[in-house]
């Protein structure tokens, strides 16, 4: 049994709010998964300025390489501090 920590603290820019969040992302999860769950959340945190879309992408903040939505958050190299954009 692993005893890891199965979560990572990560970054989220939202350009259309210009806010960041900080979000906690299951390492086993399919990115699909997880894009759709951040995407609501973001809508409700960002008092509307974001709307869910089936659109949306999450891609690393600095290179903006979009994630593969196939793979799971522990696979794509995602870990505590990683910096994120919802577009």
């Amino acid at each position: 049994m692993r005893t890891t920590m199965n979560k990572v603290l990560v970054e989220i820019f939202l350009p259309a709010a210009n806010r960041s969040f900080d979000v906690y992302l299951p390492l086993e999860s399919q990115m699909s998964e997880v894009l759709q769950l951040v995407s609501a959340l973001l809508s409700d945190l960002s008092d509307g300025k974001y709307k869910a879309t089936k659109s949306a992408v999450l891609c690393d903040a600095t290179s903006g390489i979009i994630y593969n939505i196939n793979m799971a958050v522990a696979e794509l190299g995602i870990q505590n501090g990683s910096k994120l954009m919802l577009i």
